[in-house]
């Protein structure tokens, strides 16, 4: 006797499809599972066979074969345990349900058979509708973030028992749902606000630019100048995330357990800050079966890196891939893994370990052999992937004390979403660019020509501060920025000077 059904499992931080069939043989009574099952899934028999026993059915005292298809790709997790079970009654006869092999079912069952919650429901749910499944069999906590995804028929269930009754036609279901309007409609709550920064207006104003044509930031200043504080308010001034975006994010936390209880959708820009002990895995992503570091776990948001040069260099230069790319690879000798990293990385760093060279008020007590040391730990290349270097100067006794709020995030996001409008209409025929950050060369020749006094003065700054070809194209790509914010169609002078005064901070560093 034969059963067949549809389960669903994670591969990266996609979806993948995986046929659950069961067949019961005479002989004596055993139990095996075969199709690359790792250890929670070979462990799936015990609990499924108190589950079933529990649930009031009987286990089938049989030669059970359990196979996983496709058998050429690791089975990992817990959430197989209830279309192996179901698969079990279907070929005893306890369960007649002639469209169960167009039926995805996931979840772990608990010993009296009460279905738990798995990770990355939804990057399941949106393989099965990919594949034209109508229907999604799903444990009820993970209920609201599976229906998320419009087109398909989410049934939360319970336990064993509820399932089976379902998929009898003895008890009726209602299709969960999820009001996506309501839950955008929270994208624009933050509990941080820019109006709550007193003074820094030029760093403020780097950071605009930075929003508006998502440039990667590294601040620099002493201790106590605001540089975290500015940089955690990132995301309230980032265009709202579209449901593209939103589903993009969340496929990822989803992965990894991280959700947020009770929201099934993020629909607010990440932010990241790992501390500086983080290895390379945890930044990147790994392990035996890989899982997403935390650049993925930033994708479409911000990755704030606090105190860069404490993070260990191998660490850091780990990250030149996704800050060119926005993707990660990450391979192994089974499978290659691709894992997006689309973000923006804003770093913080003091001047010296002590945190206060060439501070006006409190004295260095570096040697200048510590402070070499210190800042050779950023080498060139990664610091040539970083946009724009702004010094951030301490803060005046008037400014702090100032009742007069600054101008709030709402304002500042409004003029970075009229910029990002603007550019959306440029990259319309692009599919993978969606900010200047992003343009090709090629790009950059269509859509930044410079007249021959902005020509000058860039091969000027050029020569003076010895920039590389790398660097030469960011200032190209952030005086467009800085134009589409000032609502020009041509870059001039003006912006290019801007865009030069925000590489030369790295030069003074180092």
């Amino acid at each position: 006797m034969l059963s067949t059904t549809l389960s669903s499992g994670v591969m990266g931080v996609d979806g993948l499809l995986v046929r659950v069939e069961v067949d019961l043989a005479f002989g004596l009574p055993f139990f095996s599972t075969v199709g690359l099952a790792e250890g929670a899934v070979r462990e799936a028999k015990e609990r499924v066979r108190a589950a079933i026993k529990n649930s009031g059915y009987e286990f089938p005292p049989r030669r059970i074969t359990v196979n996983l298809a496709p058998a050429t790709i690791k089975k990992e997790g817990s959430g197989y345990d209830l279309p192996i079970a179901v698969g079990i009654l279907a070929a005893s006869g306890v369960l007649d349900c002639p469209d169960l092999a167009e039926t995805v079912l996931v979840g772990e069952l608990s010993l009296d058979g009460a279905v738990r919650p798995v990770r990355g429901v939804l990057p399941m749910v949106l393989e099965a509708k990919a594949n034209q499944i109508r229907r999604f069999l799903v444990p009820a906590e993970n209920a609201h973030e599976a229906a998320v995804v419009q087109g398909i028929e989410i049934i939360a269930v319970q336990n064993l028992r509820q399932a089976v009754q379902y998929l009898q036609g003895e008890l009726e279901i209602q299709p969960s749902f999820t009001d996506l309007e309501a839950l955008f409609g929270r994208r624009s709550e933050y509990p941080v606000d820019f109006a709550e920064v007193r003074g820094q207006e030029h760093v403020k104003r780097a950071f605009e630019v930075a929003a508006a044509g998502g440039h990667n930031l590294l601040l620099c200043g002493v201790p106590g100048t605001g540089k975290t504080m500015m940089a955690r308010r990132l995301p309230t001034i980032l265009p709202d995330l579209c449901l593209s975006e939103a589903l993009a994010s969340t496929k990822v936390y989803s992965t990894v357990g991280l959700l947020p209880e009770g929201l099934p959708l993020l629909v607010t820009r990440p932010f990241r800050a790992p501390h500086h002990t983080i290895s390379d895995a945890g930044l990147i992503g790994g392990g035996q079966i890989p899982r997403p570091g935390e650049v993925s776990l930033a994708h479409n948001g911000v990755l704030f890196l606090d105190e860069l040069p404490e993070f260990h260099k191998h660490v850091l230069e780990v990250m030149r891939q996704p800050l060119e790319d926005g993707i990660v690879t990450i391979a192994r000798a089974a499978a290659s893994f691709r894992f997006p990293a689309d973000l923006m990385l804003v770093a913080a760093m003091n001047p010296c370990p002590c945190g206060f060279h060439g501070d006006k008020v409190k004295e260095c007590t570096c040697s200048p052999k510590q402070v070499q040391r210190y800042r050779s730990q950023l080498s060139g290349p990664l610091l040539d992937r970083i946009d724009m270097h702004v010094e951030v100067p301490p803060v005046q006794v008037q400014e702090i004390s100032s009742r007069q709020q600054g101008e709030s995030s709402q304002k500042i996001r409004e003029r970075v979403n009229r910029a990002r409008r603007v550019q959306q209409q440029r990259f319309v025929q692009s599919r993978t660019i969606t900010c200047n950050a992003r343009m090709t060369p090629r790009q950059l020749e269509v859509f930044c020509p410079l007249d021959t006094a902005g020509q000058q003065l860039l091969n000027k700054a050029i020569e003076r501060l010895g920039l590389s070809a790398r660097a030469y194209h960011r200032i190209i790509k952030i005086a467009r920025t800085i134009a589409d914010l000032a609502e020009a169609e041509q870059i001039n002078s003006s912006h290019l000077a801007e865009a030069v005064q925000y590489r030369r901070q790295q030069y003074d560093v180092q």
